[in-house]
């Protein structure tokens, strides 16, 4: 499974990176939304990860542009964000994000929550 990383700060991806690769996932990085578009033009990518708060397109934004594009608008979408934040939630929810965690994050509980989005997406017959 083949899984992007979006976020501005390169510690974060880093250690996102090292969460999944030591899972068995292949990882792609993006840096904002932006490269996050031009990366999907090029890479096969089964999930995305994406932080909310970036420069030049955010991970609303982001989310709402996948969402408008036929290609991927089915590709499940994990937020992950220091914005604790209910109604930031429902915003990224109502979106089209699969899920919402808040930062820091352990391997684990990403393991987990990519579990849980992907039997949801088989579940419903994405």
């Amino acid at each position: 499974m083949n899984i992007m990383v979006v976020d501005d700060c390169s510690t974060t991806r880093k250690l996102l990176g090292h969460y999944l690769k030591s899972r068995g996932y292949s990882v792609v990085f993006a840096e904002n939304g932006l490269d996050a578009v031009e990366k999907l033009g090029t890479n096969t990518v089964n999930l995305v990860m994406t932080d909310l708060n970036m420069p030049y397109m955010d991970g609303m934004e982001l989310v709402k542009t996948l969402r408008s594009d036929p290609a991927h608008s089915e590709l499940p979408i994990l937020m992950v964000t220091t914005e604790n934040d209910e109604i930031e939630k429902e915003k990224a929810m109502r979106n089209g994000a699969n899920g919402y965690m808040i930062k820091p994050v352990t391997g684990d509980a990403i393991a987990n929550e990519i579990k849980s989005i992907i039997k949801q997406f088989f579940t419903k017959g994405g």
